[in-house]
This record gives C-alpha cells, sequence and structure tokens, in this order.
C-alpha cells in the first residue's frame, strides 16, 4: 500500500516528497527495513523522534513525526508532519490492516473495575451463542484457545489492529476489548468504530505520574471512548455516569439496581454449593431472567449486568446468556479449579496486603467452613508488603500456609520469615510449606467439606522466578498432577 494511500484520514504536511510502496508500519527503529514506515512515538519517557535517524540508516522508506527532526533526512526517505503521532499510528494501522472492526461484533468496556470479568463474560456469552469471539485486555489477546501476552491492558493502536485481523483470520466472529483510561488517552482506540461501548464504574485510581494529571482528566478520557459507539450501556448507580457517557451516540441502556434503570437487578443472594460459590439474581426490565453468576461477590451483580446489557444490542438467546454467565470465569481471579471433595479450591492474583484483603473479606461472605489462604512474597520487593501480606490473612484467614513467589535473587526462607512477622502480629495460625507445589498438596490434603482454599500470588502468571529464571509451573497442572498422583487425606 502507498504512503499517502495510508494516510488518507490524517491531515500531514509533506515534508520530504515520495508516496513508497509499505509494507508495514513499525514504531521501534530495531525493526527498521525496507518498504516500511518509522512513526515517531512520543512517550513519557522517550521521544521516537531522538531514534528516527537510526531508522533512516536501517532503510526505512518513510517516517511520519510531529517535530522537526535534528538530521538531514535523505531524498530517497518521504516524510510527513502530523500534529499527533500517535492518532496517525492508529488511523494508518487501521488502513493496513483493512479495518477489521466492521467484520467483527465488537464491544468495548471502560471503567476503573470490572473490565476484566465484563469481558470475559461477554465473551462466554458469545461463544455460548455459537459466535466464536477474541478478548484484548489484562490478560494479553485471547483467541482460539491461546493467549498472547502483552505490554498494557489496551496494547499499542498497531498491535489492536493486528490483532483484530489475527483474531478474523482465526475464524472469530465477535471481539471484545477492554478500554483503558490510559489507552484512550494514547489514541491506541482511535480508528475503530465499536458497536458497544460499556461503562462499569468510576472511582480514585490512576492519578499522578505517567499516568493522569488529575481526577478530571481520568474522568475525561473515560468518556472519550462514547464518541466512536453506535451503542451505549451504563451503569447508572454510579454518580458519574451521565458526564462519562455525555459524548454517546442515541439512546443509552442503562443498567443497575435503581428503578430507574432500563436492565434492573433484584433479589441478589450468594450462592455456595460443593465446590461451586457466585451470586444469584434476578432482573426486570428489558429482559427477565433468573441468573446464577459463576464468580464470587454481590459486586459481580453489576459486571453481569454490564455483560447482559452490551450482548442485548446483538441477537442473543436468553439461554446463552444464563448458561454463559454461570460458565464465565477469569484467568486468576477467583478462578475455580475442579477438585474431589466437597470443598473449593481458587487461583488468584492477589500478590498484594490491598489486593488478598479484597478477595478474603469477599470470600469470608460465604461463611466457609474454614478459609485457608496459600501465599508467598515476591523477593527483591520492598519488605513491607511481606508484613502486611503476612497481616493481612493472619486477621482473616483460618489458616495461613506460607510459600514461595517469585524469590527472584533472594532466599525463599528469608522472605518466608519476613511475612511471619505480619502474621505473628494477628495470632493467626500458619504452617510453612516452602515448596509451592508441596504446599498446595499440603491445602488439598487437609480440606475439608465446606473449606474455601486460596492459592493467592500467582494467578494467571504461569512461571516462577528463581535467580533471574523463569521455570514454567502453572497452579493448574500442579493441581492436577497432585490429583493424579493421589491425595493422602489428614
Amino acid at each position: 500500500m502507498k504512503l499517502y494511500d495510508l494516510a488518507i484520514n490524517i491531515k500531514y504536511e509533506i515534508i520530504n516528497a515520495g508516496n513508497p510502496e509499505i509494507e508495514d508500519i513499525i514504531y521501534d527503529s530495531r525493526k527498521a527495513k525496507r518498504n516500511t514506515v518509522f512513526v515517531c512515538l512520543k512517550g513519557y519517557t522517550s521521544d521516537g523522534h531522538k531514534f528516527a535517524k537510526s531508522a533512516a540508516e536501517k532503510g526505512v522508506s518513510a517516517l511520519v513525526i510531529s517535530d522537526d527532526l535534528k538530521f538531514d533526512v535523505p531524498n530517497n526517505i518521504a516524510v510527513i508532519k502530523v500534529e499527533n503521532t500517535r492518532l496517525a499510528l492508529a488511523l494508518m494501522s487501521a488502513e493496513l490492516f483493512e479495518h477489521p472492526d466492521r467484520e467483527l461484533k465488537t464491544v468495548a468496556i471502560t471503567g476503573t473495575k470490572g473490565k476484566t470479568t465484563t469481558t470475559a463474560m461477554v465473551a462466554e456469552i458469545f461463544e455460548r451463542a455459537g459466535i466464536k469471539t477474541g478478548t484484548i485486555g489484562t490478560l494479553g489477546v485471547v483467541y482460539g484457545g491461546n493467549t498472547y501476552k502483552t505490554d498494557n491492558t489496551t496494547p499499542e493502536s498497531y498491535e489492536i489492529q493486528k490483532s483484530m485481523r489475527n483474531i478474523i483470520n482465526n475464524g472469530c466472529k465477535a471481539m471484545v476489548i477492554e478500554a483503558s483510561s490510559l489507552g484512550l488517552k494514547h489514541n491506541r482506540l482511535a480508528g475503530i468504530t465499536f458497536d458497544v461501548g460499556v461503562f462499569t464504574n468510576f472511582s480514585d485510581d490512576h492519578i499522578g505520574g505517567a499516568e493522569h494529571k488529575d481526577l478530571a482528566e481520568y474522568l475525561y478520557c473515560k468518556s472519550l471512548l462514547f464518541r466512536q459507539c453506535r451503542h451505549t450501556a451504563a451503569n447508572i448507580d454510579d454518580k458519574n455516569w451521565e458526564e462519562i457517557t455525555r459524548d454517546a451516540k442515541g439512546k443509552i441502556l442503562k443498567y443497575g439496581f435503581s428503578s430507574s434503570a432500563d436492565l434492573v437487578a433484584k433479589n441478589e443472594h450468594l450462592l455456595s454449593d460443593k465446590g461451586f460459590i457466585g451470586v444469584h439474581f434476578e432482573t426486570d426490565g428489558i429482559k427477565k431472567l433468573s441468573l446464577d453468576v459463576g464468580v464470587p461477590g454481590k459486586f459481580n451483580v453489576y459486571n453481569a449486568l454490564a455483560a447482559i446489557s452490551a450482548v442485548s444490542f446483538f441477537d442473543i438467546p436468553d439461554n446463552a446468556i444464563v448458561s454463559g454467565l454461570k460458565a464465565a470465569k477469569v484467568k486468576g481471579r477467583v478462578e475455580p479449579v475442579k477438585v474431589p471433595g466437597h470443598y473449593t479450591l481458587l487461583i488468584d492474583y492477589a500478590h498484594n496486603a490491598l489486593s488478598m484483603e479484597n478477595v478474603l473479606t469477599t470470600l469470608r461472605q460465604y461463611n466457609p467452613h474454614r478459609l485457608i489462604t496459600m501465599f508467598g512474597a515476591g523477593g527483591n520487593r520492598p519488605k513491607v508488603r511481606r508484613y502486611e501480606m503476612g497481616e493481612v490473612s493472619g486477621r482473616l484467614s483460618d489458616l495461613s500456609v506460607i510459600t514461595e513467589d517469585n524469590s527472584r535473587f533472594e532466599d525463599v526462607m528469608d522472605i518466608i520469615e519476613d511475612i511471619k512477622v505480619g502474621i505473628n502480629k494477628t495470632g493467626g495460625k500458619y504452617v510453612v510449606v516452602p515448596n509451592r507445589k508441596d504446599a498446595i498438596r499440603y491445602c488439598m490434603e487437609i480440606a475439608q467439606d465446606g473449606d474455601i482454599i486460596v492459592l493467592a500470588g500467582k494467578g494467571h502468571e504461569d512461571y516462577q522466578e528463581i535467580k533471574g529464571v523463569k521455570y514454567h509451573m502453572d497452579e493448574r497442572e500442579l493441581v492436577a498432577d497432585i490429583i493424579a498422583e493421589g491425595i493422602n487425606k489428614k
């Protein structure tokens, strides 16, 4: 594709004339080669303009800049100047990959909390309706049973467009994406028209440093999504919903517990039965449903409402919604793992005191026979985290099982001693099992009916980092191995 064709939707000034054939777009000068265009992105800590000379020397055919360059560009390299190179990258990438959003059912979800869970719920409902679906978000790009890791919740625009094209090539007909405030701020989603945009909730987060200068900017960036959506669904129990959706097109589908919502939740209560923990609720309004959600915590009623609202803009049967919400789970987020016996085993990413407190407080609401928490703490990280995690688990767990977790260049036993400092402040019961597989086995061997066991800290991670080496270790596989090897109940 010719350079000017790629830039058809961009306002630009021609600095070095030329319209070369372009096969790929790059923003990393190390990938520079003939028939590529290098886009000079400006970040919080780096500026691509500093690498434009290197890209030119390596043979790129074109440069896209927003600042004047401090070297003489060879005449055989085309240069166009734009106001915003991040926006240019997004719009050019959409052209390069032939606007994949036009071939997919698309849902974008924004909000401070709930994006990952709601994304999983929408995807599961689509799948239950026979619509093969890919997702882009915190866990990476997921489609066809495979996960491709990304650097950000909302990746760079080029990666999004490329991923959508790959999702289509894999036979998918729908795509669900987590739209982070930073992704919106940096134009990573520009060039895409979404079928549905969803607002979950808004609270104080991501303020300062390389993120948002203040709460007003954070809210404004969230609102940007709804300028590029055909339809909108919003949680009207959140006081910020009108401000965030002020630029939405057409009627907004409102959801919540409020009687003025279009989709109203009622009769919610917690569910716990033989390894299944979740929440039940019913809906009124545009849909009258009775639902069991397979993710614990009453706050997940809101995530489920968001998912129902999103899919209601498509021709999705109610039975797909009911079965999808019961089956939906997020890898590494209070993720249930099947085990023999009448107890619940969960894998969760909680790896600091705040996330651990949130998870354990939620699970306490289910009144387990015992709440058993297995966890460690990362090496070469502030020791205060270990003290705090130990204190939280000691206070909220009936038993803490202390083990290893990415010890890096520290001795596991030194880390465990620090965790014990926190636990000993509470008087909580604990045991030490340094090897993580042995610790999981111990938990499974002592499990009693009605127990909830949380394997905390690893979540979706599939490795253990020791002395600079990442060794493969997936807790789901460890549980399966332990079951296969046989469990000697204690």
